[in-house]
């Protein structure tokens, strides 16, 4: 009797603290694509704030969702696990909020379930009731589930956990008034008796059979090869509870998915798939993107007009149009794309093909020298890589960790796009599939240096073999376009953050080096008169921007660019070019802002013209083009592989524990960019 009064108690939640608001404090768990961050996001209304555990660079995102009239609950959509036994900094932080270890206390668990996999998330749930919280489940995808011809009988379910069971679809919003309403009774009724009792199982957790998909493994599991494991009996309820709660008895197998991945990770056929998936998504980046980036540049530059005629002319209107508007326009004209592209990115990933891409580069990256384990994070850094090297703690082997974190930066970050895509589109103006093509290829550029540098890791500083890679395979299922407009959201957010402060910063500052000093009139004169030239032998216009051009290279920037041109030179690059590769490893996106400035500050340009009419247009003093075929390639070359970004160096330096790690992986970087761009300057130079 005192056992179910205890168990009572701790079903209710009295210890249980709520924040400074008052409200209650709700724990989002589930396993991994199980579309639990679905839910937070319809249940939130798309609105919540993202921030770090504390003490953790683990992310953690916090919403309100009004479940009740006055009635108001605070959801934490905490990482996904598969056992409250932590195999990874991410289950420990879940585990540890979940018993109350962190600055909010749960008053109660939602725990989130696969519909067309319950054999296999019922495990979690048998723990989560272990810990004593008030708890309820949310069968997720059920629409997918009848449509499979799995019919759940909740009631059943429910009565056998002994806590609330809800039917939901994350995808159409099947069943979210009754969660809401659920999860108040939860909150404020007595609790049902605990029906599961606790237990604290020694063995690690195995897998349901035909749940994970194990890649170019050789090692088998200790605890498999255990004839009784405690960890079993968790197993055997999951699957015992499975079968009573289905009404046929039993779980439809979906032969054609197997089919369908037979063929989609194959050795040969996956990879021409990946490749050419990849190739029709740049393709769409750049058909649909053609006319919101075209408003966009004539918005910018019809806003710069209108600036220049409402100040007066001097310094302060050249540094609001031409350092700030013409700066961080040049970059926020390239969001479309980045939106375009991370939408399918999302679409892609939601409907369960990206997975299947793991298990296709799996096989290519363990020949290397990486872990399957390091795909999450190489693919991460397809957005930033900053996240993506943190992502690393997530394997065990500091051989592999280091291995993954040294070729992370090679993987092509969104900051990278705006370059991308200005280099793409003036070599290939008038044709978008060609565009999309080399942009692909920019992006296979980077996967395959990153596969050369981590083989020659292997060989010399980081021998050894990579440990194998256990990846979950979701179920194929419609992607969600709500989902997808949120991720490309929150990525265009961050872009347009960075925009409006590193971007802004720098452009402000190279305007002010392009400016000052002042070329005085006898200082113009002198130097026309030292090359020999006449005044009189100049038109009136084309005085304007010879002197334009005499103004920016008197300029600090321009003495500067003078003085590492020699540098660059071998590459392709005049000066401003290579002004602006120095200022691009602060922040690699910096360069499309610079350029936009020192080729705006020159000879006065055509109305209306943007950006890419400018570069197109630069010539040298003797007529020949600044960015011929043969520069573009090598300045897309040179940025695909070169180290430019500062905050990178300094979280290698963190997750290594060591400024050497940082130091080599800038050095490598920079030397074999320099390399690469060379011999594809002098390669295109020959064919042209």
């Amino acid at each position: 009797m005192s056992t179910s009064v205890e168990a009572a108690e701790s079903q209710s939640g009295g210890a249980s603290k709520a924040p400074q608001t008052g409200e209650s404090v709700v724990a989002m768990l589930g396993n991994p694509n199980v579309g639990k961050t679905s839910i937070f996001n319809r249940l939130t209304n798309l609105l919540a704030k993202t921030s770090n555990f504390p003490g953790t660079t683990i992310d953690r995102r916090i919403g309100r969702v009004e479940i009740a009239a006055g009635q108001t609950v605070t959801l934490v959509d905490l990482p996904g696990m598969y056992s409250f036994e932590p195999s990874s900094p991410e289950e420990q932080v879940a585990h540890d909020f979940v018993a109350g270890q962190s600055d909010l206390v749960p008053d109660a668990v939602l725990l989130i379930v696969d519909a067309t996999n319950l054999q296999r998330t019922l495990f979690l749930v048998r723990e989560a009731l272990q810990q004593g919280r008030p708890t309820m489940v949310a069968v997720n995808m059920i629409e997918a589930a009848r449509r499979r011809g799995i019919e759940i009988d909740l009631t059943t379910l429910s009565r056998k956990l002994g806590c609330p069971v809800v039917g939901v679809s994350a995808r159409t919003g099947e069943g979210f008034d009754r969660l809401k309403s659920q999860l108040g009774v939860l909150l404020s009724g007595p609790a049902l008796p605990m029906l599961i009792e606790s237990g604290s199982p020694e063995c690690p957790p195995q897998p349901a059979e035909n749940v994970l998909a194990v890649v170019s493994t050789d090692d088998e599991s200790s605890c498999g090869s255990c004839r009784v494991c405690p960890y079993a009996d968790g197993h055997q309820w999951a699957s015992s509870l499975a079968r009573e709660s289905i009404r046929d008895g039993s779980v439809v197998s979906d032969e054609t998915a197997d089919r369908v991945d037979r063929f989609l990770t194959h050795r040969w056929f996956g990879m021409a798939v990946f490749a050419a998936v990849m190739v029709v998504a740049f393709s769409l980046v750049f058909w649909i993107a053609q006319v919101p980036m075209q408003w966009l540049d004539e918005g910018f530059a019809a806003l710069g007009a209108a600036v220049s005629d409402w100040l007066p002319e001097g310094d302060f209107q050249s540094l609001v149009v031409d350092g700030i508007i013409g700066g961080v326009g040049g970059v926020v004209v390239f969001l479309p794309q980045i939106l375009i592209l991370f939408f399918m990115l999302a679409l892609l990933e939601d409907s369960g093909y990206l997975s299947r891409a793991v298990v296709v580069v799996d096989r290519w990256m363990r020949r290397v020298g990486l872990p399957g384990q390091a795909f999450v994070p190489l693919l991460a850094a397809h957005a930033c890589a900053i996240p993506a090297i943190m992502a690393t703690k997530v394997i065990e082997s500091r051989r592999d960790r280091l291995a993954a974190i040294m070729v992370i930066p090679l993987m092509t970050c969104s900051a990278r796009l705006p370059v991308y895509t200005m280099l793409a589109a003036m070599l290939f103006p008038q044709n978008p599939l060609f565009a999309a093509g080399l942009f692909a290829g920019a992006y296979v550029l980077g996967m395959v240096a990153a596969f050369v540098v981590a083989f020659v890791l292997k060989l010399t500083l980081l021998p050894g073999q990579p440990s194998p890679l256990i990846l979950d395979l979701p179920h194929y299922r419609a992607p969600s376009i709500r989902n997808a407009m949120r991720y490309s959201y929150e990525r265009g957010w961050m872009f347009l953050r960075d925009a409006g402060t590193v971007i802004l910063l720098i452009s402000i500052g190279i305007w002010a080096l392009s400016t000052y000093p002042k070329l005085s009139d006898e200082q113009f004169a002198a130097d026309l008169e030292a090359k020999s030239v006449a005044a009189e032998q100049i038109s009136e216009p084309e005085m304007e921007n010879v002197r334009a051009a005499a103004d920016q290279e008197h300029a600090i920037i321009g003495r500067l660019g003078h003085a590492v041109a020699p540098v660059f030179e071998p590459l392709g690059f005049d000066w401003k070019t290579s002004v602006g590769v120095m200022t691009s490893f602060a922040a690699r996106e910096v360069v499309v802002s610079t350029l936009s400035i020192l080729y705006g500050l020159g000879p006065e340009p055509e109305e209306g013209s943007t950006l890419q009419d400018r570069l197109t247009a630069a010539t040298y003093p003797n007529g020949q083009k600044v960015f011929t075929p043969a520069t573009c390639v090598s300045l897309l070359v040179f940025f695909v592989l070169a180290m430019q970004c500062l905050p990178t160096q300094a979280v290698t330096k963190k997750e290594t524990g060591s400024w050497k790690w940082a130091a080599f992986q800038f050095g490598y970087m920079t030397v074999l960019a320099y390399a690469a761009a060379f011999v594809a300057y002098r390669t295109v130079l020959m064919l042209t």
